[in-house]
C-alpha cells in the first residue's frame, strides 16, 4: 500500500480547535500545499469563530473548513466524515479533576465518542486513523487514564473489523504539552503573580512534550503506521520543584496534596508493554499483544527490541530538562499568550 502522503487528501481532525488541533491544522496548510482540504470538527462555535479569524487560519478559504459536530454524535461524525482520507482524533475531555467529578461525561466523549470515530470511519472512505492517547492511559488511576486506556484498545483492535478495506488504525501516546492549554505552566505563570506556587507534591516529575514535536509525530504516524501500534515519543522530563524555580525562585510554595487521581510520576510504557516495544532511536512502538492482524505486517527494520521488564516512566528519564531549560521554554513558547 505504499506510504500515505498528504497530496490531494481530506483531512478531518475532531477537537480542532484545541492546543494540538490548531498547531497541527497549522502545520498541514503551511506545509502541504497540494492538500485538498481540512476539516475541523469541534462542538464550540465561539472557539471555531475565534479560530477562523485568526492568523494564520484567515486565508485559506474553502481549504479550511469548520463543521460543528460531537463526537458523541454519530450520524453527525458519519457525514462529516463523507469525503474524508484521514482522521486524526483529537477530542476529549482530559482535566483530571473535572473527569473525577464528571465521569459519565469523560467516559460518553472519550469512550464511545472513539467508538463513533471509528465506526464512521468503517462507514466512510477514509484510510487512516490516528488517535492521540496520553502517559495517563498507561497503568491508570484515574478515570480520564482509564477511559483513554479504553479509548486506545478500541483503536488498536478496530484493525480487527477492517475486513478488505483499505484503513489502518493507530495510536500516538505522549505527554503534558508544554504551556497548553489548563495546563500547569500557564497556571503557575499566574499565581506567580501573587507570589505564591501550589505546588501538590515536591517529588513530583512530569514528560514533556512541545506541541510541534507532538504534530511531528502524528504526521510520522499518518505516513508510516501499519495499523495496530502505540507511538511514543523520547522526551524530556523534569522536576516540579526546577519548574518553580524557573517561574520565580522568590515565590512561596504552598505544598497543597495530591489531587484526586493524580500520580507522583508519570509512565509512558509499562513493564507490562516491554514484551512488545520496539526502540526506533527517536521514539518507541508498542506492538499490538496478538500476532499483530490478518494482512498487517510490520517492518521492525531500524528497532531494537526492548529489555523485558522495561518502564518509560518520567522519574526513571535519562533526559532532564534543568532550570534554565524551562526558563527558556517559557520565554520562547509563552511569550505574548498570557
Amino acid at each position: 500500500m505504499g506510504n500515505m502522503t498528504f497530496s490531494g487528501k481530506t483531512v478531518l481532525v475532531t477537537g480542532g480547535t484545541g492546543s494540538f488541533g490548531k498547531k497541527f491544522v497549522q502545520h498541514l496548510l503551511e506545509n502541504h500545499s497540494d492538500i485538498r482540504k481540512v476539516i475541523v470538527f469541534s462542538r464550540d462555535e465561539l472557539k471555531q469563530f475565534e479560530m477562523s479569524n485568526q492568523d494564520p487560519f484567515r486565508n485559506y478559504g474553502e481549504k479550511l473548513r469548520f463543521f460543528i459536530g460531537d463526537v458523541r454524535d454519530l450520524p453527525r461524525l458519519t457525514m462529516a466524515l463523507k469525503e474524508v482520507d484521514i482522521v486524526v482524533h483529537a477530542a476529549a475531555l482530559k482535566q483530571v479533576p473535572t473527569a473525577e467529578y464528571n465521569p459519565f461525561e469523560c467516559i460518553k466523549t472519550n469512550i464511545l465518542g472513539a467508538q463513533n470515530v471509528i465506526e464512521a470511519s468503517l462507514a466512510s472512505p477514509v484510510q487512516r486513523v490516528v488517535a492521540l492517547s496520553t502517559d495517563k492511559a498507561v497503568s491508570p488511576i484515574n478515570l480520564y487514564g482509564a477511559t483513554k486506556l479504553c479509548s486506545d484498545k478500541l483503536f488498536i483492535a478496530a484493525n480487527n473489523i477492517r475486513g478488505k478495506k483499505d484503513i489502518r488504525f493507530s495510536v500516538v501516546r505522549y505527554g503534558n504539552v508544554f504551556g497548553s492549554r489548563g495546563s500547569v505552566v500557564p497556571y503557575f505563570l499566574e499565581k506567580a503573580k501573587a507570589k505564591v506556587l501550589p505546588v501538590t507534591d515536591e517529588r513530583m516529575t512530569r514528560f514533556n512534550i512541545l506541541l510541534q514535536e507532538g504534530v511531528a509525530l502524528v504526521v510520522q504516524a499518518i505516513q508510516n503506521a501499519s495499523g495496530g501500534e502505540i507511538f511514543v515519543p523520547k522526551i524530556p522530563s523534569y522536576r516540579i520543584t526546577d519548574l518553580v524555580k524557573a517561574i520565580d525562585q522568590d515565590c512561596k510554595i504552598e505544598i497543597v496534596g495530591v489531587r484526586p487521581g493524580e500520580k507522583i510520576h508519570e509512565e509512558m510504557i509499562s513493564n507490562t508493554d516491554s514484551f512488545n516495544t520496539y526502540d526506533f532511536g527517536s521514539y518507541f512502538v508498542i506492538y499490538p499483544m496478538e500476532q499483530g492482524f490478518a494482512g498487517i505486517t510490520y517492518n521492525r527494520e531500524g528497532g531494537k527490541k526492548v529489555a523485558e521488564g522495561f518502564r518509560y516512566a518520567s522519574d526513571l528519564n535519562t533526559d532532564w530538562l534543568s532550570v534554565d531549560d524551562l526558563k527558556g521554554l517559557i520565554q520562547k513558547n509563552l511569550q505574548g499568550t498570557l
